[in-house]
């Protein structure tokens, strides 16, 4: 096979995204397979992404009163089991710790697979009174869960990494508020960050986070018609603050439950802005995120060789001087269609490309990963004029995906038509639903769609009188999908 082939993309996502995907990832350089099935090993370009969304989010954090903190990988059994639901909820889930060395320990540890049961007894113990809220930790970590199958690199493994915030109120408006205030900026990240259009919502009442009080969510609409919980938010209410005893005096001294929150989104978000974003020549990255935002690519002949390169080092000097993220490819054993293919395959938003026209003429050649476009610019300014660039190359990933979900949301009314409307085109389904966890079950087994959220206020009037699936008074709107 030759380093063209090796290089390029070979399957074909329309027609085989699972594969396509996979070798989108493995090619670009983002990951690998871990030797442990369900596990991957992330590459310095795929964790450069990842430390692109920690940045957003980290200052997007602590300019709304969090504060980054670390809690230990283990938890004793004896704290899981203090919430039930905790425990019922996430027991398959777990990976437990039962021997260190040699010795059997006395009380097994587990690894966690979400920290409220290790967070909050801390938070118990500081926070006495009403001045002590509110209390804002974040933790960015890795958490396990063994029960992933069908394991896909950042979408679906046993091990992953994510954020998960922690949050006491004195009050529920005010946990609430919290609340919304984290899911307004997961919606943020993925719309002005990562260029994907998301729809709100929260999960029924089945599917909510187990001991939770309301699950609310992000969801984003993949290419192939499959839904991604982009990240979600949980109002707690007092269940958790009861169980670990984190209560506080009031201003008359009376002693309370706090309200609490919690609020994570993992390295789903890369998955997503691969599968959205990506095509049959490779990765393509938003300038936003991308490790280098520009690629220069100088073309010479041996005997204008040096004035090409020398031009070319200038240009990437201003770029970097003013803050652009700049690689300049002047590799001599690589031709340029070759470099050409190989920084589309990596994602980078944007190709100077720099012969010895463009030196005559004191001009640059600016290309467009998104759609191959190609302008002409001067080369003075030209470092002011990549903020331009950049948006419309944004502009233009945000508006295909956004056409993708307006084009894909459709209604149904009856069983049938869900699971015609779903198993024939993808995307979400909105239909009149009861309530009742039987009537997405009667979705769920034929197809394998479920009901991915439903309207965050819950006084809204459902599209329909009676459940799609059962003729029962239909008490809100469900959105029915395939989902990751």
């Amino acid at each position: 096979m030759s380093n063209d082939q090796e290089l390029g993309i070979t399957e074909s996502k329309s027609h085989s995204p699972g594969d396509w995907y996979a070798e989108v990832v493995q090619k670009a350089g983002l990951a690998d397979y871990a030797p442990m099935g369900g596990f991957i090993v992330t590459r310095p370009r795929g964790y450069a992404l990842w430390e692109g969304v920690q940045n957003h989010l980290d200052a997007w954090f602590k300019d709304t009163g969090a504060q980054n903190a670390y809690f230990p990988a283990l938890i004793p059994e004896s704290y899981l089991e203090r919430e039930s639901d905790i425990v019922e909820g996430f027991d398959p889930e777990v990976a437990w710790v039962t021997h260190g060395g040699h010795d059997e320990l006395e009380e097994r540890l587990a690894f966690r697979p979400t920290s409220e049961s290790i967070i909050t007894p801390f938070m118990s113990q500081w926070v006495r009174s009403h001045r002590d809220l509110p209390l804002r930790l974040n933790q960015w970590c890795s958490v396990i869960r063994w029960e992933a199958t069908d394991t896909k690199p950042f979408f679906r493994t046993k091990e992953f990494l994510w954020q998960e915030g922690h949050t006491a109120h004195e009050t529920e408006d005010e946990a609430w508020d919290e609340t919304m205030t984290r899911l307004s900026q997961y919606e943020r990240l993925y719309e002005d960050v990562l260029g994907i259009p998301v729809i709100r919502g929260r999960k029924p009442e089945h599917d909510k986070f187990p001991g939770a009080h309301t699950t609310t969510t992000v969801e984003a609409l993949m290419p192939d018609g499959k839904s991604v919980q982009g990240g979600t938010s949980h109002y707690l209410g007092q269940g958790f603050a009861e169980a670990y005893d984190l209560t506080f005096t009031d201003e008359n001294e009376d002693e309370s439950p706090a309200h609490t929150t919690s609020w994570g989104l993992s390295w789903r978000a890369l998955g997503a802005l691969i599968m959205t974003h990506s095509d049959e020549q490779g990765f393509v990255c938003p300038p936003a995120l991308a490790p280098e935002q520009v690629v220069i690519v100088p073309i010479w002949q041996e005997e204008n060789r040096e004035e090409v390169l020398s031009y070319a080092e200038g240009i990437a000097n201003d770029l970097e001087a003013a803050g652009v993220r700049v690689e300049l490819d002047d590799r001599d054993e690589r031709n340029p269609g070759f470099k050409f293919n190989e920084w589309e395959l990596k994602g980078v938003p944007v190709r100077f490309e720099i012969g010895p026209h463009e030196v005559e003429d004191d001009e640059v050649t600016v290309v467009h990963r998104p759609d191959g476009e190609s302008v002409v610019e001067d080369r003075v300014g030209i470092a002011d004029a990549m903020a331009d660039h950049f948006t419309v190359v944004y502009d233009k990933m945000y508006e295909a995906a956004e056409e993708n979900l307006e084009d894909n949301i459709r209604e149904a009314d009856s069983r049938e038509d869900i699971l015609g409307t779903i198993g024939q085109h993808g995307g979400y389904v909105k239909a009149p639903w009861c309530g009742d966890e039987e009537c997405e079950e009667a979705i769920k087994e034929p197809i394998s769609a479920e009901i991915v959220m439903v309207p965050l206020d819950r006084d809204e009037k459902p599209i329909g009188d009676e459940c799609a699936i059962c003729g029962d008074v239909a008490e809100e709107t469900a959105y029915f999908a395939k989902s990751y």
